[in-house]
């Protein structure tokens, strides 16, 4: 399997299937493909594990494309931003906000990643329900805007505005701060919280 990221403001992925590489995308992602490419929709892991995909912000139904014989198939971003891929294999997996999953080769598996710390689920910007992406092969996500990375060292800290963290690898862990100050609080237009990822491991933040 090969791929392209094409296009700026709303950006798509090309990808380049080999006879029976397989992609799966959430209902409605494919934007083009070539002929020779095979569909089949389904809840991959069963209607239980679909319904917890929902809370993730995906829908209960993949799509899998099969390639025939040699061919591409295109994957495309829903809003302006940037189209990030993601190598997994087993210990090393990712945590994606809500609705970031684009497309993945068939060995990567999308779960749903609770948020342990209630503070964190409530007050932090990402929510209670966040996605894991893990197994083996390429995932591609969707980010809002401008993307920026970070590699955290261990017990290394960012302070991110809500909604701004984008994804981080798994051993990474998000907690949130108080604005300290009540005139900050009040009038200094970040809220009364901010989200507070710790490391090791590297962050996606989007503008």
């Amino acid at each position: 399997m090969e791929y392209k990221v094409v296009g700026k403001t709303v950006p798509a992925v090309e990808v380049t299937l080999q006879r029976g590489e397989t992609m799966f995308t959430q209902s409605g992602g494919m934007f083009w493909m070539s002929d020779g490419i095979s569909m089949n929709t389904n809840t991959r892991g069963g209607v239980l594990k679909g319904l917890g995909r929902m809370f993730a912000g995906e829908s209960l139904f993949l799509n899998r494309y099969t390639a025939q014989g040699n061919g591409m198939i295109a994957f495309a971003s829903s809003f302006p931003g940037k189209i990030i891929p993601f190598a997994v294999e087993p210990g090393k997996e990712y945590i994606l906000q809500k609705k970031a999953f684009l497309a993945g080769e068939s060995g990567v598996n999308i779960s749903v990643h609770l948020q342990k710390k209630v503070g964190a689920g409530l007050f932090g910007g990402e929510g209670f329900v966040l996605q894991k992406i893990s197994g083996n092969g390429i995932a591609f996500a969707e980010m809002d805007g401008h993307v920026v990375e970070y590699n955290l060292k261990p017990g290394q800290k960012i302070v991110v505005d809500s909604g701004c963290l984008a994804a981080m690898d798994a051993s990474c862990s998000i907690d949130i701060q108080t604005v300290p100050g009540v005139k900050n609080a009040l009038f200094g237009g970040e809220g009364l919280f901010n989200t507070v990822v710790s490391g090791p491991g590297r962050v996606w933040l989007q503008t």
